[in-house]
């Protein structure tokens, strides 16, 4: 009876730590950039407009779970594109491509957050670094972790003035694009096997 008794309580204890082992989060493995976008919403007196590229590169140290993940991803100012070749140019312009080439974030920090289906959300928290300026980020994101890749896609508002960039205005303040802009990414991470 006590065996039986044992037996019971040592099933009924692997009933309640399966399910929690089953829970724990697999190892992030590290991982390079694949493909991916950078983009941002432009607002002008003209009407608004998109600004993209998808020539980016990048980084993933990988963890025991997401929180330990660090990286970095970069892209070169010149290769964003917002389908008009005047404003292409006035952009460059403004960026001071030839100064300030690339923009950069180093993610210092993986905050986790709800785990809604087959993907978490997330807070990103690092550094970015545009036209010479470097400021603390948090951006709102979504991972998806695939056996063989990692799926990240972001938004977040950006003050081109807390960048110095400059140069907003043509034709005396007629032709004006307004300082905030919203900044998406979604970048695929494929493991180093």
């Amino acid at each position: 009876m006590r065996t039986r008794g044992l037996v019971c309580g040592g099933l009924a204890l692997l009933a309640v730590i399966a399910p929690v082992r089953a829970q724990r989060p697999a190892p992030i493995p590290p991982s390079r950039l694949v493909r991916g976008t950078l983009s941002f919403d432009g607002h002008s007196t003209l009407g608004d407009f998109v600004g993209t590229t998808d020539s980016v590169r990048g980084e993933m140290t990988g963890g025991p779970e997401i929180a330990e993940v660090r990286g970095w991803v970069e892209a070169p100012v010149a290769t964003l594109h917002t389908g008009n070749g005047k404003r292409d140019k006035d952009l460059r312009k403004s960026m001071e491509v030839d100064t300030f080439p690339t923009m950069r974030f180093d993610l210092a920090d993986v905050v986790p957050g709800a785990t809604p289906g087959d993907s978490s959300t997330v807070t990103l928290r690092g550094r970015l670094s545009i036209h010479g300026v470097t400021r603390d980020v948090d951006i709102a994101a979504r991972v998806w972790v695939a056996p063989d890749t990692i799926r990240v896609r972001g938004d977040f508002p950006l003050n081109l003035k807390d960048y110095r960039i400059g140069g907003l205005s043509k034709m005396l303040g007629i032709l004006k694009m307004h300082e905030n802009i919203e900044v998406h990414l979604d970048l695929v991470f494929a493991t180093a096997r």
